[in-house]
């Protein structure tokens, strides 16, 4: 189910600049799979959690309830980038030269960190799953960079209203994407401590955090930086 939610999410993400139509079928198919997966799994991990388990049994258990959860939703959203490539296609629409470089940086960012939640959920690995925060915290950064950067050329008249409601789906997605992330893999990390308070866990690591959290947010940074957008060389070289 996990492999079907990323992959149904690459797929979309590589129909926004090349669309195909068998190719969006396929997607379509592979949602029906996963709200199929969701229906199964979640009925026997229910009806498992009506039995006498022991304290590690049960907390897997609430952990794979919760997964199932975020992997559903990742293929919800999908299925909202496919209707986002669709009207890009059907409408002819085309980002400018800057957004297009900017979004590159933004998808591989989302790319990586679903290769990452996926691989640390399927190894059951807390320290893969470990770095899954700081890339999310990183990602957050960049859609709200891209956001006022579309501003910036929306209101120089470089972009239009049309493609701001396009953009704006893409980025709200992929947002989206990237938070589900985040909740399987605390899940997995808090699992090894036998606890389940996912909020809690998020707001310590974001307001205390650690070494290893703040050189892994560092390293994500340098690694997904936006490029310098046309707008911004202009202005440096007006600069007296």
């Amino acid at each position: 189910m996990a492999k079907t939610a990323r992959d149904s999410m690459l797929t979309g993400i590589g129909l926004i600049t090349d669309y195909d139509a068998k190719t969006a079928d396929l997607l379509t198919q592979r949602e029906e799979e996963i709200d199929l997966y969701e229906d199964k799994l979640g009925t026997y991990l229910v009806k498992l959690s009506s039995k006498s388990l022991s304290h590690s049994d049960s907390n897997e258990v609430s952990e794979l309830l919760h997964a199932i959860g975020d992997f559903e939703r990742i293929g919800d959203h999908a299925v909202n980038i496919l209707r986002v490539a669709t009207e890009i296609h059907d409408k002819g629409l085309a980002f400018s030269e800057d957004a297009q470089n900017e979004l590159k940086v933004l998808t591989q960012a989302i790319v990586d960190i679903l290769n990452l939640t996926v691989d640390a959920f399927e190894k059951d690995d807390s320290a893969l799953a470990s770095r899954v925060e700081p890339l999310e915290q990183v990602i957050d950064g960049l859609k709200l960079e891209l956001k006022n950067r579309h501003i910036r050329r929306l209101q120089n008249g470089q972009c239009t209203i049309e493609l701001g409601f396009v953009l704006s789906d893409i980025l709200t997605n992929y947002e989206r994407v990237s938070d589900h992330c985040s909740n399987v893999a605390v899940c997995i990390i808090q699992i090894k401590d036998s606890v389940m308070d996912t909020h809690g866990y998020l707001n310590e690591i974001k307001t205390a955090g650690g070494q290893d959290y703040t050189d892994a947010f560092n390293l994500y940074q340098k690694q997904y930086q936006l490029p310098v957008s046309h707008q911004q060389e202009l202005a440096e070289v007006s600069v007296p």
